[in-house]
């Protein structure tokens, strides 16, 4: 019987622990008494006692971290909107990295990747997380190797997940890998969940562009450049509006923005579109040419490249029922 252990704290996000719990939870519907996981979600505070989800939900963990000596198949740290500035616990960290080292997996759920960073356990390693707290986790710990758009990704005995429901995803993953990819199928089709979604955080995420302050140089471009979408644009003209020459403007925007104007310019149309999609039934074509895309087609390469699906297929994630 393989142990699966989720550590929680006061203001865990409880999605966070019922989602992995409940795949395994499931997954032991289909297996015989001794293939099934043992679950246990372990405090993680300063003291034991009933701890308070985010959403106020009270819960009691099965045992306090202090009792816990034993090492865990799998350990997942969850996450909460508390743990971004939380301060250092020496003894949880401690304890963390023992149960880390001892055990067959380890990894985090949201944003408790924090706590594994804290713990020094993310060093050097590959690891996502929620795709609002990925920037403050990359200036907190800058040894961390960061990919934000991902799901959940795997860096040898190390797995880390986006927010939230990502935590389902992780776990499926993780199901599929001990049990096999059929009994995972199962389990998703009972939890109506897709085994694995497409696309990656970005299309979860308000805006992928990032913009500068308006009085300066870039931020006077990126105005003209989201006031002008549908029409065609070039460094020379883009230059001309910041009173600039085309090369040294170039240099400029790409230092100060972190991207090329192309790459700008790009972004900021597969924004405007996502707005559409999310907010009209428009034609995809229409939407493209509003955009500035050449076509439909054109459109729906930039959203497969930045976003990992098509428009038809965000439409189909973001847009409102009808009444």
């Amino acid at each position: 019987m393989s142990t699966v252990s989720l550590l929680a704290f006061t203001g865990v996000q409880s999605l966070d622990l019922s989602g992995p719990l409940d795949v395994f939870a499931e997954a032991n519907r289909f297996l015989l008494p001794a293939q099934q996981y043992q679950l246990r979600v372990i405090g993680g505070d300063a003291s034991a006692g009933p701890l308070t989800c985010s959403n106020g939900l009270q819960l009691t963990p099965h045992v306090h971290y202090r009792e816990v000596t034993d090492a865990s198949d799998l350990l997942l740290v969850a996450g909460g909107p508390v743990l971004v500035a939380q301060a250092p616990d020496a003894a949880l960290c401690a304890w963390l990295r023992t149960q880390a080292h001892g055990a067959t997996r380890y990894g985090s759920i949201c944003n408790g990747a924090f706590l594994l960073a804290r713990a020094g356990l993310l060093d050097g390693k590959r690891v996502t997380t929620h795709w609002n707290d990925a920037a403050e986790l990359a200036r907190q710990f800058p040894r961390v190797q960061l990919d934000p758009d991902r799901i959940w990704l795997r860096d040898d005995r190390l797995y880390t997940s986006a927010g939230v429901t990502a935590g389902i995803d992780l776990s499926l993953a993780l199901l599929a890998e001990d049990k096999g990819a059929e009994l995972a199928l199962n389990v998703a089709k009972r939890l109506v969940v897709f085994m694995q979604r497409s696309g990656g955080q970005s299309q979860f995420s308000p805006y992928l562009t990032p913009y500068a302050a308006e009085q300066s140089l870039v931020g006077r471009v990126q105005q003209y450049v989201l006031a002008h979408l549908d029409q065609k644009m070039s460094v020379a003209l883009l230059a001309a509006q910041a009173g600039a020459s085309a090369r040294n403007f170039a240099r400029v925007f790409a230092r100060d923005a972190g991207m090329t104007p192309a790459e700008f310019i790009e972004l900021a149309r597969i924004d405007a579109a996502r707005g559409r999609l999310e907010r009209s039934s428009l034609p995809l074509k229409s939407i493209a040419m509003q955009c500035g895309f050449s076509d439909a087609s054109h459109m729906r390469r930039a959203f497969e490249k930045r976003l990992g699906v098509s428009p038809g297929q965000y439409r189909e994630r973001f847009l409102p029922m009808p009444r």
